[in-house]
């Protein structure tokens, strides 16, 4: 349980392939943080070489200082496609929570260590309106299932994340983080 004085942080590392907005999704989140007053730290890496190639992220969101800007051990981690779920289950500590997109990623995890939460998150995109909105479904899964953001400034934050003449996606962005937060089971 933690005490007063101590500071919430959570460490969490995304993974899936290029196209899929993984780095949109940790530049949104640590966006959104930000407006709530929470230090944050992003890191992206993507294979640029192609579409479809490697693409990660790992965020840290605290309410205090953060020492490190390494995510070494996740206590979240979201896998967006299959070939990301070992590199997931990896940098996951134990006791940690892997998020799994259930449309694309059919293999079980190996660890029984960790908790799992499957979400079709590809499908409930499609059902939005794109299955481009997936990351954003995401979003609301692991703001659901982190507690690290509460989504009281989210629309601030896309307003701010998106250039203006894409404000108009913006009522679909928050359906799609909604249905992924109601989607959630916890």
């Amino acid at each position: 349980m933690m005490n007063r004085m101590e500071k919430k942080t959570e460490r969490s590392f995304f993974a899936g392939f290029g196209g899929q907005g993984i780095v949109s999704l940790g530049q949104l989140w640590v966006s959104c943080a930000m407006k709530e007053g929470k230090n944050v730290t992003f890191f992206p890496f993507y294979g640029a070489e192609k579409r479809g190639g490697v693409a990660r992220a790992s965020v840290i969101v605290s309410e205090g200082e953060i020492a490190s800007p390494l995510v070494s051990r996740a206590d979240s981690a979201l896998v967006m496609n299959e070939e990301s779920l070992p590199l997931c289950e990896e940098v996951l500590r134990e006791g940690g929570v892997l998020v799994v997109n259930a449309t694309l990623v059919k293999k079980e995890p190996q660890r029984t260590d960790i908790r799992t939460i499957k979400v079709a998150i590809q499908d409930i995109a499609e059902r939005v309106g794109s299955s481009r909105f997936a990351n954003m479904v995401a979003f609301g899964v692991l703001a659901k299932v982190t507690g690290a953001l509460s989504l009281k400034k989210i629309e601030a934050a896309l307003r701010g994340f998106f250039p203006h003449d894409k404000h108009r996606f913006i009522p679909l962005n928050l359906q799609a983080i909604q249905a992924g937060f109601e989607a959630a089971l916890m």
